[in-house]
């Protein structure tokens, strides 16, 4: 048994660290192949980095690894070794990304400009939405939000929000332009939303009451295969005034597909009710705060 679930925690991890570094390719795609190419200025320190690269032709990746590396050497300690280890993954194969495609693509994929903002916005934040999902991370002014808080009582939003203003307002120094400035906040403004979408989208959850004659069954395979609590609840049938089990099952929408797959196999007979909650606080779901 130990061993069998010590591969399945190493198989779970090699998957969440592929999942990040599928989200960080596809965050590195949107900047190298829409923002970068049509004189865009994001948020963050890749918004540093774009800056850097319209004033001296330095690649995003060399400016992003710099800057995290200063940034870590002072925020280690207050954002902890396990987060650290993750945050110094995600910006090492970010930074590998970026500069590997900013040297390959040199010309925007779409010629529009705003067309360019809003897909690389969606990009960029569905890509961050499914790394914060993993929980990886950028580093950036995450890594500056946190050594901020640390010492003053200004929230880590309010921190990433005010220099993701300032980064973007600084492309006027480089291209004089306050079309551009508008680009940059249309980018960011799409880039927040698809963030919020992604990760609301993957924690919303869903209560499931299901009525079996293999209620130990579909228990069992929920509990061990699909890793959620399930509890039983007593009951009475009023029509058949006889005794019934009902299984109540919490949890994320995008397991509900697997239960109703388990129950399929084991019960395609079961009646099962769906509902979704407002939220859900505890062990394998959010925190209270």
């Amino acid at each position: 048994m130990k061993r069998a679930s010590k591969k399945e925690q190493v198989l779970s991890t090699l998957k969440t660290y592929l999942v990040i570094t599928l989200g960080l390719f596809v965050n590195a795609l949107a900047w190298a192949a829409f923002i970068l190419p049509s004189n865009i200025v994001g948020g963050g320190i890749t918004g540093v980095g774009a800056l850097v690269f319209y004033s001296t032709g330095l690649p995003v990746g060399v400016t992003l690894l710099i800057v995290n590396a200063i940034l870590l050497i002072f925020g280690v300690k207050s954002i902890g070794f396990s987060f650290a280890i993750r945050t110094i993954y995600g910006i090492v194969v970010l930074s590998f990304f970026l500069g590997l495609l900013q040297y390959y693509i040199t010309e925007p994929v779409v010629d529009d400009r705003f067309m360019s903002a809003i897909i690389g916005g969606i990009l960029a934040g569905a890509s961050i939405g499914l790394i914060f999902t993993r929980g990886g991370s950028t580093g950036g002014t995450e890594i500056l939000a946190v050594i901020i808080n640390k010492y003053r009582n200004i929230s880590h939003g309010r921190v990433i929000l005010l220099c993701d203003v300032v980064i973007i307002a600084s492309s006027y120094f480089i291209f004089h332009s306050i079309e551009t400035i508008v680009y940059g906040y249309v980018m960011l403004a799409v880039a927040s939303y698809s963030i919020d979408m992604f990760l609301m989208g993957h924690r919303q959850s869903v209560q499931m009451f299901i009525f079996s004659q293999k209620q130990e069954e579909i228990a069992e395979h929920i509990a061990n295969n699909i890793g959620r609590g399930v509890t039983l609840l007593n009951g009475k049938g009023w029509y058949t005034k006889k005794d019934v089990s009902v299984l109540m099952v919490v949890a994320r929408r995008y397991e509900a597909a697997q239960v109703f797959q388990t129950i399929k196999e084991i019960d395609p007979d079961a009646f099962i009710s769906m509902a979704k909650v407002m939220g859900v606080y505890g062990e394998g779901f959010d925190k209270i705060r």
